[in-house]
């Protein structure tokens, strides 16, 4: 009997809330109305608020492991290409050495006609490294701008060319992309290194690479060659270049000769080593900057259970004290 009474009283409950909502007095539809304004409503699935939540929650992670999966195969691919790139990024030091040795590095000489090769990569993930050789780029090309002199890009690569655009779209001679998608070999560089000196008019070229020190640790580096005429000037100035005059030539080969061959020689070698320490220093960069995406991924791993784990927890505590509290009324 009591029990019957009991679910009288809640269904003459339920038709009286049930009338005050399909006819709400004005009072009450405009307080509603403010509270519906003033309070973002959340979208709601057919299952409910907190169904939604978890799912949410469930597939965020679900992306956040493939996100760590593709970052560690990228580490380790780096780190296996790596270490073949750097056996052969030291063995070219030696090919350009020699010229500073014998030639010097003037790269504060003044002249008219300034070329910049700048050298950066093709592709992306590989944390500054680019920014690095365009910052440097972008300095240098200020300092040797002026009134009477001429300052042009040649840049190797698709991330300098793509930064350097933007503000540097007329003072670009020539752009050079896909030079990495083929192992990097000294005949390429030297038709590449040809293609520049046939295309381009300076007087002296300045060489921005990245030389690879560590897998951590890069320094830009920039390397000048002076024309034959230049070198030419310098060389009957004094300085280190007078030191030329000490060397007997043979062969019958005049001096102006001899520096033309020199030039042409020693920039395909620095641009050779240029490429190598560059792209050595991308694969150390990516391998730095894809262990910490990997590490990044687990600790975003691990707050995203924990918020499952509590959103979970708390959906099953609501559902255990409705159906406590539904038993409570029914013995009520």
């Amino acid at each position: 009997m009591a029990m019957a009474l009991a679910a009288l009283r809640r269904e003459g409950r339920r038709r009286i809330l049930s009338a005050t909502v399909t006819n709400p007095s004005p009072v009450a539809a405009s307080a509603a109305a403010v509270r519906s304004s003033a309070v973002p409503q959340p979208e709601l699935a057919p299952l409910g608020l907190r169904s939604i939540s978890t799912q949410v929650v469930r597939n965020r992670m679900k992306s956040v492991k493939n996100i760590q999966k593709i970052t560690k195969a990228m580490k380790m691919v780096a780190a296996s290409k790596l270490r073949a790139v750097q056996i052969r990024t030291e063995n070219s030091r030696g090919l350009w050495e020699p010229f500073t040795a014998l030639l010097g590095d003037a790269p504060s000489v003044d002249v008219k006609k300034n070329v910049i090769v700048s050298i950066t990569s093709d592709k992306g993930l590989c944390g500054g490294i680019n920014s690095t050789s365009v910052k440097v780029s972008r300095a240098l090309h200020k300092l040797t701008s002026g009134p009477e002199k001429e300052s042009k890009y040649v840049i190797l690569g698709e991330k300098g060319k793509v930064q350097l655009v933007r503000d540097s779209r007329n003072s670009i001679e020539m752009t050079v992309t896909e030079l990495q998608k083929n192992p990097i070999n000294y005949t390429q560089i030297a038709v590449l290194a040809d293609d520049i000196l046939k295309n381009v008019e300076y007087d002296a070229l300045r060489v921005i690479f990245n030389k690879f020190h560590s897998v951590i640790s890069f320094k830009p580096t920039m390397v000048t060659i002076l024309s034959p005429e230049v070198a030419e000037k310098e060389s009957e100035a004094g300085g280190k270049m007078g030191n030329l005059d000490s060397y007997e030539i043979e062969g019958g080969e005049t001096k102006s000769e001899i520096l033309q061959n020199l030039a042409e020689f020693q920039f395909s070698c620095v641009l050779y080593n240029g490429a190598l320490e560059n792209a050595c220093s991308e694969l150390g960069a990516r391998m730095s900057a894809m262990d910490s995406s990997s590490r990044n991924a687990g600790d975003m791993l691990d707050r995203l259970t924990l918020t499952y784990n509590r959103t979970r927890q708390a959906s099953i505590t609501t559902e255990l004290i409705e159906i406590i509290s539904g038993a409570s009324a029914l013995e009520g």
